[in-house]
């Protein structure tokens, strides 16, 4: 069962590749066979010049951000080498009932309240009735978190509940660790003002019981949450927000942990406040 799936109905979490051809050594030599040995030093000289002029172009390349010109081809609204670098700006000042708050009225500000409401949604807190009201209240716009919180109820029944593993209070079996997390990999805002702010977040979401009798074991999905967020009463607040699959990366070779591992790894490596 993925994020997405189990927390649409609830308004909750859920280019091109290109590609090197490494060739053989030798492989440069179209004519193959063994060259006279008078040739090394031209084969040498050939080689350090080769150095120089690569040296060269990596320089140009790191220093022409450096370059004061301005393009006139859009080119400013296209992410930068440095997009996830990291800024130096903390994301937040403080937070309210343990959820961060006083995001930054700027771009920035916007994505770091974007990403930090995507961790905070995906959470195991959203199972628990008086938790998610709390989360709901703080996270959205006083509108929209009363046409909300009913919904969300209802999304989050006891049926529901008792497919993951849980029972009517969202709560494991003794022995079990429930797992809900979002691991946001990027963000970006794709519209912008001082009072209204669109951002999507990239992530990589965790869900599923671990334990011995569990029958659905944690496992992990790629989605896209979009957010609307609006400038009100001195902090981001979410008015409307919609999710969609991917993109996903070719899963890899990892091997399956146990479950004693993954709740072990669950207890012992905490979340993080997110900047952008």
């Amino acid at each position: 069962m993925s994020l997405g799936d189990e927390h649409e109905a609830s308004g909750g979490y859920g280019g091109t590749g290109q590609t090197r051809t490494r060739l053989p050594e030798g492989a440069g030599d179209v004519y193959g066979g063994a060259r006279r040995g008078g040739r090394s030093s031209s084969r040498s000289l050939v080689t350090v010049v080769g150095v120089v002029v690569l040296l060269i172009a990596a320089i140009a390349f790191a220093n022409r951000g450096d370059d004061d010109s301005t393009s006139s081809t859009g080119a400013n609204d296209k992410p930068e080498t440095s997009t996830t670098a990291a800024s130096g700006t903390k994301p937040v000042q403080s937070k309210a009932a343990g959820i961060p708050a006083g995001f930054a009225h700027d771009r920035q500000g916007a994505q770091s309240a974007a990403t930090n409401f995507a961790v905070t949604l995906g959470s195991t807190g959203m199972f628990t009735k008086d938790s998610r009201h709390r989360i709901v209240d703080a996270l959205y716009t006083t509108a929209a978190a009363a046409k909300l919180q009913t919904a969300m109820d209802g999304a989050y029944s006891t049926d529901f509940l008792g497919k993951l593993g849980l029972d009517a209070s969202g709560n494991p079996p003794q022995g079990s660790t429930f797992v809900s997390r979002v691991v946001p990999v990027g963000a970006t805002a794709q519209q912008y003002s001082d009072s209204t702010a669109r951002v999507a977040v990239w992530y990589l979401g965790l869900i599923g019981m671990s334990g011995q009798s569990s029958t659905d074991p944690v496992s992990s999905t790629w989605k896209t949450w979009t957010f609307d967020l609006q400038w009100s009463a001195g902090d981001w607040k979410i008015v409307t927000d919609s999710q969609k699959d991917g993109p996903a990366p070719v899963p890899g070779d990892d091997k399956a942990a146990s479950s004693d591992e993954i709740s072990k790894a669950i207890q012992e490596y905490g979340g993080f406040t997110y900047a952008r």
